[in-house]
């Protein structure tokens, strides 16, 4: 019996150990920053696009060949490819290990979360490829990486293709669904260090997540409807990805203010990202 107590309590103590590096936690740290950065580049084009002086709509993909041609532009791609990196390993922690609710009683809604980190990491692992791509083939960017109509393609080739698409628009539509639940009860503000923010800090961190995390789960939902409808008409040309989702909206009726208030959304959640880097609680 003794021994059976002790498994649990050793993992425990690992994870809390792994977790608690210094180094873990500085890469975890630096990617949130990196996330942040990325997402306020999405974000300040969008809005641009929205008022009519330049930029573009495009995907976090699109955001990285917009910094690599910037002046030192190869500089911060590598420090964001860095971030980056150091944002998938804490996912990938966080999946294995899950060090923020070690002790706790394994639940659906745990084994959910873990699912969701690995399929960050795997999401985030892509976008370190990209950045990599740019650094050392500068010019061929977004065009070498495989956009969600080519992978809705490969999978709509498969036997159960239409099923396999649709699923994934489903669950798309349910992570869309629990962002705009999260940003509504507004509980992402347990994971920081509130006696460490003056209390402008905490007012504003908490505006930011809510709204930031409503625009994603506002893009999550319909990037999840159109997989639905790739999978229904079994066209993967139905299919969109961030930045086509934001195209899309720029083309709609009152396109201009739906994809302003959207862009306004993204820099939110870039601004709350980089509050995480500062103040989130990387193990309690």
């Amino acid at each position: 019996m003794t021994h059976h107590n002790s498994q649990p309590q050793n993992l425990h103590q690992q994870a809390q150990r792994v977790a608690a590096h210094p180094w873990v936690e500085k890469l975890a740290r630096f990617g949130y920053a990196a996330k942040g950065t990325v997402y306020f580049v999405v974000g300040l084009l969008a809005a641009q696009t929205a008022i009519g002086s330049g930029g573009e709509t495009t995907s976090t993909s699109g955001a990285l060949e917009e910094i690599v041609a910037q002046p030192f532009g190869k500089v911060l791609l590598g420090l964001i490819a860095i971030g980056i990196m150091g944002y998938v390993f804490w996912r990938l922690v966080q999946t294995v290990l899950d060090p923020e609710h070690q002790g706790e009683k394994l639940s659906l809604k745990r084994v959910a979360q873990r699912l969701g980190y690995a399929v960050s990491a795997i999401s985030y692992g892509s976008l370190v490829l990209t950045a990599i791509g740019l650094l050392f083939s500068l010019g061929e960017g977004e065009g070498n990486s495989l956009t969600t109509e080519d992978w809705t393609a490969r999978f709509l080739s498969q036997p159960f293709g239409q099923w396999l698409v649709g699923l994934a628009g489903g669950l798309t539509v349910i992570v869309g669904l629990y962002h705009f639940y999260n940003a509504y009860q507004a509980k992402f503000m347990q994971k920081f260090k509130q006696h460490q923010m003056s209390p402008t800090e905490h007012k504003w961190t908490k505006r930011a997540g809510q709204f930031g995390m409503a625009a994603r789960g506002f893009m999550f939902g319909l990037i999840g409807i159109f997989l639905i409808l790739a999978a229904w008409q079994s066209k993967a040309s139905q299919a969109r990805g961030f930045g086509g989702v934001l195209a899309t909206l720029e083309h709609q009726p009152f396109g201009s203010w739906l994809l302003g208030i959207v862009a306004l959304g993204l820099i939110a959640y870039s601004i709350y990202a980089l509050v995480e880097a500062r103040y989130r609680h990387i193990v309690d």
